[in-house]
Order: structure tokens, then sequence, then C-alpha cells
């Protein structure tokens, strides 16, 4: 698979949460740093995603902002 993202972040499926159409996808990218994601249930259940599977989580954005208090 071939992709324009730069942005791939490795880590493991903590925890599929399904809801009605969508699913909320909690990833560790690192002990104690997660990313969450939501995608639909058709997505889940065609990729067979399940707790402890190794994903990248793909993050594409026009923008990122700095902050700092």
């Amino acid at each position: 698979m071939k992709l324009s993202a730069r942005n791939l972040i490795p880590g493991k499926v903590k925890k599929v949460t399904p809801g009605a159409v969508n699913a909320e996808i909690l990833i560790e990218v690192t002990p104690g740093v997660e990313v969450v994601s939501i995608i639909t249930m058709n997505s889940v259940e065609r990729m067979g995603l399940k707790e402890g599977d190794e994903v990248k989580a793909m993050i594409k954005a026009s923008s990122v902002m700095v902050v700092k208090d």
C-alpha cells in the first residue's frame, strides 16, 4: 500500500467500543500515550479489528497548531 500521508503512528488496539453506526478505536502508541479514532462499524468488520491488533494511526491534517501556556 502506498500513501501520501506522512504521519503514520504504529500502535496496538487497546479497546474497540462499537456503536450503532461507528466505533471508537483506542490505540496505545506507547505506554501511557493513546490515540482515539472514530471509524464506521463496516470498516471495523472489514478489517477484522480487535483488541491486541498491531495497527498504524494515519493522521492527515492541513495544519498542525502549537500551543504553549
